[in-house]
């Protein structure tokens, strides 16, 4: 796992405070999709456990895995206290157990793609559902999305997280559902997108960049000197385009 994928613990409170959450629709999304009750789900990097409660709450049983100790120490004080947790990377997950859903809430990406899907695939049921879901947060306005590229461009080129697989962004099928499409060990391949548009503060806005991996690999003095740049750019409050792009397959019974 890359020092970028590890990078989040240092900001763990920061992370559950200022990224949000996920809706009541997802978890609808997800159950319409499976077309029968979840027992067990497994989740992959839990991160603060922000998609885990949504899904704990609703009655299935989670086991929440978290390769950070204090993202898993953040998650612990917050979801139920039936949640499972297990502190390892995805890579180093047991199969020695299965279930009727698994899932990775904007944690996916950072899974080594060697051997990735039969890894997923071992500890799906037969005909088990595997949900990927996240998405960027980014500034509505155009002129100020373009006023905070300018300020960071001399110190942080981009920071998006390029697709795995090098998928264009304006392709129709995003990562994870073109490798999921290629794969012989999943069916049903489906992309769904939820439209959320949020308001912010600056100051939660640039707390929300404070949890940004891109951010994180800069040296501190010039990562405090990145977010003041931004913070003189941007008006007092802030809209936000915030959607969830849902990838949902099934483990091919064969």
């Amino acid at each position: 796992m890359s020092a970028r994928a590890l990078s989040f613990g240092a900001v763990a409170g920061a992370y559950e405070r200022f990224r949000p959450g996920y809706p009541d629709e997802l978890l609808d999304l997800v159950m319409t999709y499976a077309g029968r009750p979840m027992g067990s789900a497994l989740e992959i990097g839990a991160g603060t456990g922000k998609a885990t409660r949504l899904f704990a709450a609703h009655g299935i049983a989670v086991t929440a895995t978290e390769p950070d100790p204090a993202m898993l120490a953040e998650l612990v004080k917050s979801v139920p206290q039936k949640v499972r947790t297990v502190r390892a990377a995805f890579e180093d997950l047991r199969l020695d157990e299965t279930h009727g859903l698994v899932y990775a809430a904007a944690a996916l990406h950072w899974t080594r793609p060697e051997g990735r899907w039969p890894r997923v695939a071992a500890l799906l049921e037969p005909e088990g559902v595997f949900a990927s879901f996240g998405g960027a947060v980014r500034l509505a306005d155009p002129a100020v999305e373009e006023s905070v590229r300018a300020a960071r461009a001399p110190f942080l080129d981009d920071d998006d997280i390029p697709s795995p697989d090098g998928t264009a962004p304006d392709e129709e099928v995003q990562w994870p559902g073109t490798e999921l499409q290629r794969s012989p060990l999943f069916t049903d391949v489906r992309q769904t997108v939820i439209e959320r548009r949020l308001r912010m503060s600056a100051p939660d806005y640039l707390g929300h960049l404070s949890t940004v991996s891109a951010y994180l690999q800069l040296a501190p003095e010039k990562r405090e000197l990145t977010y003041a740049v931004i913070g003189r750019v941007l008006p007092g409050m802030v809209e936000i385009n915030a959607d969830i792009v849902v990838h949902l397959a099934r483990r091919h019974p064969g």
